[in-house]
């Protein structure tokens, strides 16, 4: 019997789907690393530092205790309670936060992955603020719908306010992705910006997805506003958090949602299709991280205080370069910069992220991934003189590219 050659052609519910640019930019360091070359990645959305010591002996013990099986597909009831405990210390609503209403996924990418696929579909518009972490448009296009651009003012930090969301709103208008601190630009949200674009949201009747992974990670007054610091009502409000970032757990899988009872219910029965429930052992170290207090929350201020210190000690280098544009960030590890070339280079950003890694051995992100291709991201989460080292390579460049 003849067998006919089987050529791959993608389905058409990936056939747009973009390669993430974080993953291509780490992959060709470590390719260049391999080859001998000394490079300094800057890339990486990712703690630099271990998981507390506390959190790992906890998650030990909980495997001699016979944490190795099935859980329920939402997760173990104190990891949720415990979540459910840290939000209703935000929240101030009479209809407070319950166990129930909170779904464990195997990482917040999950978490929004989850929420994008039970809200919205075909014929669904969802405004991103841009530019937004990559993966946002892609899991909008992933459940059909259609993820708009909604460009904010770079000398506010790309922040966007309810004049620029509702310029963007159309009838099909189905939900909002918001991101604070955010990732590309490290911007924070106050509580009254919070509260405008909750306010919008609600009299549109339009859903609202909040990613607060990097709320813990802010160089204001104790951690950024959160959705639920501000929040009159939650019918239309999902809050996705988890302990990657700020516990340096990025490797354990832990993320979360916090929705209406009928939207958990409804994720959690996506999810019992796709990964069912989040590493047992997982779940027990991110309980851990919520509930052992001063010897863990200690620190994570440290890790932060360092972040802040690599912020301070690299930001000067940047802003002395006048090819350069630098967005201070207040929250997240990352610098946001307007290169040489913007304007009138095609992918100004790409152009200079490979002249950057080929010839000063030093990788960061094209902001092309962001949907600003004129832009790069720099992230801090690498060792200080490394990130020092880094920065005046970057800005040697652009001085030379300008």
């Amino acid at each position: 019997m003849e067998y006919s050659a089987l050529t791959f052609r993608p389905s058409a519910n990936i056939a747009e789907l973009r390669e993430s640019a974080t993953i291509a930019v780490s992959q060709r360091a470590k390719a260049l690393k391999a080859e001998g070359r000394s490079i300094i990645d800057l890339g990486a959305g990712e703690p630099d530092f271990d998981t507390p010591e506390p959190v790992r002996d906890a998650a030990k013990r909980s495997l001699d205790q016979g944490a190795t099986r099935y859980t329920a597909v939402e997760g173990i009831l104190p990891l949720r309670q415990a979540i459910a405990t840290e939000a209703n210390a935000h929240y101030r609503g009479a209809d407070g936060v319950t166990a129930g209403e909170v779904v464990v996924s195997c990482g917040s990418k999950q978490s929004l992955y989850n929420a994008c696929l039970t809200l919205f579909g075909p014929g669904d518009e969802v405004l991103v603020p841009t530019p937004s972490w990559t993966s946002y448009y892609e899991m909008v296009g992933l459940a059909r719908a259609t993820a708009v651009e909604v460009h904010g003012d770079p000398a506010q930090g790309y922040k966007v306010d309810v004049e620029r969301l509702e310029r963007h709103a159309t009838p099909r208008t189905r939900g909002l992705m918001l991101n604070s601190p955010s990732n590309p630009t490290g911007a924070v949200y106050a509580a009254d910006e919070l509260r405008a674009i909750l306010d919008l949201a609600a009299a549109r009747a339009w859903w609202v997805i909040s990613d607060e992974i990097y709320q813990r990670i802010s160089y204001g007054e104790g951690i950024a506003p959160g959705a639920l610091d501000v929040a009159t009502r939650r019918d239309n409000l999902i809050v996705v958090n988890g302990v990657a970032k700020a516990w340096a757990m990025t490797g354990w899988r832990v993320g979360w949602t916090i929705s209406p009872p009928a939207v958990a219910k409804a994720m959690a029965a996506l999810q019992s299709h796709t990964t069912s429930n989040t590493a047992t052992v997982s779940q027990h170290a991110a309980l851990a991280a919520l509930t052992l207090g001063e010897p863990v929350d200690a620190m994570v201020r440290a890790m932060v205080q360092e972040f802040r210190a690599r912020r301070d000690a690299a930001l000067p280098i940047l802003q002395k370069s006048r090819a350069l544009t630098v967005l201070p960030p207040d929250g997240a590890f990352y610098f946001y910069v307007k290169v040489p070339g913007a304007g009138s280079v095609p992918d100004a950003g790409g152009a200079f992220c490979h002249a950057l890694l080929e010839q000063a051995g030093v990788a960061i992100v094209p902001g092309s991934a962001f949907r600003t291709p004129d832009w790069v991201r720099i992230s801090y989460a690498a060792d200080r003189a490394q990130v020092i080292e880094a920065c005046t390579r970057i800005a040697a460049t652009a001085e030379a590219m300008a």
